[in-house]
């Protein structure tokens, strides 16, 4: 038995060290060597100033800039802490409440925009912190931006595509826009 105990003891000690430090060494430092940038949260950063992350949505209330899709997370929008989406169902009051709030204010800063509004502008993503809207979503606000910025639509229309991430592996998902490095080249160009 006393054997037995032993054995199990040292097989403990040696699994802990493996997967326990070894293991997840060897992980960081391949992760910091191959993909430094992903490793240390693809943030965005000029001329020593940090944007965030291009990975993790950001909230944008200010009409010269395209809007993210909303976030659910408490106590902030885009706390990345704090991932989740609404867990609304159909049902409930309070998702239609504020997809009509959002409705509104959509409407409100673009009177003149008569297009059907994307439902990604209007809905929580899963994570609460999605930095991407879909090309509809983006093309639908090109017209409320160029209005706020006081410049043509046309010189906002090069930003999208230039924004624009193609399927993953060239046939998942669907063709989709970063917000925040949209808002980044309208602030550099405009």
């Amino acid at each position: 038995m006393q054997h037995q105990l032993r054995s199990a003891l040292v097989i403990l000690a040696v699994f802990t060290v493996i997967t326990g430090i070894i293991y997840p060494l060897l992980v960081t430092g391949i992760a910091q060597l191959v993909f430094n940038n992903q490793a240390n949260g693809s943030f965005i950063i000029k001329d020593s100033k940090n944007y965030g992350s291009y990975l993790i949505g950001q909230q944008f209330s200010n009409p010269k800039y395209f809007w993210g899709r909303p976030s659910a997370t408490a106590p902030s929008p885009y706390n990345a802490s704090a991932s989740s989406g609404s867990n609304y169902g159909p049902l409930n009051p309070a998702l239609r409440d504020g997809i009509e709030a959002r409705i509104e204010a959509l409407r409100s800063y673009d009177p003149d925009n008569t297009l059907p509004i994307p439902v990604d502008l209007v809905t929580y993503s899963g994570s609460g912190l999605d930095p991407h809207i879909s090309l509809a979503a983006a093309m639908y606000q090109s017209h409320r931006v160029a209005k706020y910025r006081g410049t043509p639509e046309e010189k906002i229309l090069p930003l999208i595509r230039g924004a624009t991430e193609g399927r993953q592996l060239g046939i998942l998902g669907e063709p989709r826009v970063n917000v925040l490095l949209l808002n980044l080249a309208l602030d550099n160009i405009l």
